[in-house]
């Protein structure tokens, strides 16, 4: 998880954008275009500013906000290139909140065909209106989208630049394209590109210590949620639509949203009923509390994480779901933790990371990355790795993992801990794992990639302490 989405912290509101007007279809996209503000000027996560505002819509709105807020945030490149030909100047010329008109307009003319052009075109210039920043430029938005309607702009030559056509083809930014090939091979990093763009499955964990699947499974239909299918486990499960957040199940502590590929990295830790478990990067609370499901009433979680925000933000996961076996400690985990030596069965390190893997969900972290990050990110890792380490007994397990695709978080971070630490080793036959078997690849290693099997991207390695 990236080390800011642990801090729940969040910036201020964006540039005020009345609401007066009662269309539907304008207040869908005034709510979406207030969001990319606050995304792209204010550092905001979008993920965050949707769950605060899809309340205020019906179900058939919710949805279209989500795909214009996430689907203009991961085309954003590909959207850029098209508007700055169609603008006929540099996008630096245009005012933020014009440009971010532009882009939601042109998204829903090149991405959502059921929007008839006409609609895409009128509701931004009346977004335009409405603005005191844009309210003079509403004749340039209508001009550009209304050519953008009549004609599309070919991406460049494939031949000339290869790199740069499939950056704007995926709308990835050149070096992480580089890199993708690099790691991936061309075909393969086109195809994860492309699943970097598409919605990621609303994946759901069932809390079994408050019933049956079928029991749980029936509340959730009465409260309005659909299947889509089952995962992997017992708990997993995957919804048609959006998780209703307002339902007396959740209320009720009945299920918690959270990924697939997470669940399968608590379900590699493996702890066996009434063990103890160290969580070392608790924060938002997902893989704490199934530690703590799976540990059972007579095991213990201790939940460890720098910041206290996060930390409370865990700690109310853990009282919704109704989990007592959890402690939660403020400590940061690049630093020796206040855990006393090989005293833990099993530790987790869900290390902070450039979140790589999670472009899906969070499409803002492909434009805000930098080329060293991941190798910056690498040198906090390897330290919270040794540090995660010391709490584990002989005979115990530590699983590191990272939501990102880089090797230099993933297998570098692990073969250089082998280095330096000769009394751990890669858990060959990791137990109760026959779910995931599978999905294991090098011994005790797990690589996911969102364009196999739809999963979130994931690096985790089991080791055992001899």
């Amino acid at each position: 998880m990236t080390e800011e989405r642990k801090t729940g912290r969040h910036p201020p509101p964006g540039p005020h954008i009345p609401r007066e007007r009662a269309d539907p279809g304008v207040a869908v996209r005034r709510a979406a275009l207030e969001i990319l503000l606050r995304v792209e000027n204010g550092g905001a996560y979008a993920d965050v500013l949707l769950g605060s505002r899809l309340p205020e819509f019906a179900e058939a709105d919710r949805r279209l906000l989500t795909r214009l807020v996430l689907g203009t945030l991961a085309w954003r490149g590909r959207l850029d290139y098209e508007l700055e030909r169609l603008a006929r100047r540099p996008l630096g010329e245009v005012d933020p909140v014009v440009l971010e008109i532009l882009r939601i307009g042109l998204f829903q003319l090149r991405f959502l065909d059921r929007i008839p052009k006409h609609a895409a075109v009128d509701t931004a210039v009346t977004l335009a209106h409405e603005h005191r920043r844009s309210r003079g430029a509403h004749g340039f938005v209508n001009a550009v989208l209304r050519a953008a309607s009549r004609r599309a702009i070919a991406l460049p030559p494939r031949s000339r630049d290869e790199f740069g056509y499939l950056a704007i083809k995926w709308s990835h930014p050149r070096w992480l394209v580089e890199r993708m090939v690099e790691w991936f091979g061309g075909e393969g990093a086109e195809g994860v590109m492309a699943a970097n763009n598409e919605a990621a499955p609303t994946a759901i964990r069932l809390n079994l210590g408050r019933g049956g699947r079928d029991e749980i499974l029936a509340r959730l239909e009465r409260d309005g949620m659909e299947v889509a299918s089952l995962g992997r486990f017992p708990e997993t499960v995957i919804l048609k639509g959006a998780p209703r957040f307002d339902s007396e199940s959740f209320r009720a502590g009945l299920f918690h949203v959270q990924s697939e590929a997470s669940q399968i990295v608590a379900r590699l830790l493996a702890p066996a009923r009434g063990a103890t478990v160290a969580d070392c990067a608790a924060a938002p609370g997902g893989k704490t509390t199934h530690l703590a499901e799976l540990v059972g009433e007579r095991g213990r979680v201790v939940g460890l994480d720098r910041n206290l925000a996060g930390l409370r933000v865990a700690r109310s996961v853990a009282q919704r779901l109704a989990h007592g076996n959890v402690i939660f400690v403020q400590a940061d985990a690049s630093s020796e933790l206040p855990l006393r030596n090989q005293s833990f069965d099993s530790v987790l390190v869900d290390a902070p990371c450039t979140g790589l893997g999670t472009l899906r969900e969070h499409p803002e972290l492909r434009w805000r990355l930098r080329p060293e990050d991941p190798a910056r990110m690498s040198r906090v890792q390897a330290a919270i790795l040794s540090n995660a380490a010391a709490p584990v007994r002989p005979g115990g397990a530590i699983v590191y993992a990272v939501c990102s695709l880089a090797p230099e978080e993933g297998s570098a971070v692990v073969d250089g801990f082998l280095e330096r630490n000769r009394d751990f080793v890669l858990d060959t036959e990791p137990p109760g794992v026959a779910e995931i078997r599978d999905l294991i690849g090098l011994p005790g290693t797990i690589v996911l990639r969102p364009d196999r099997g739809g999963f979130d991207g994931f690096f985790a390695a089991r080791m055992v302490r001899r």
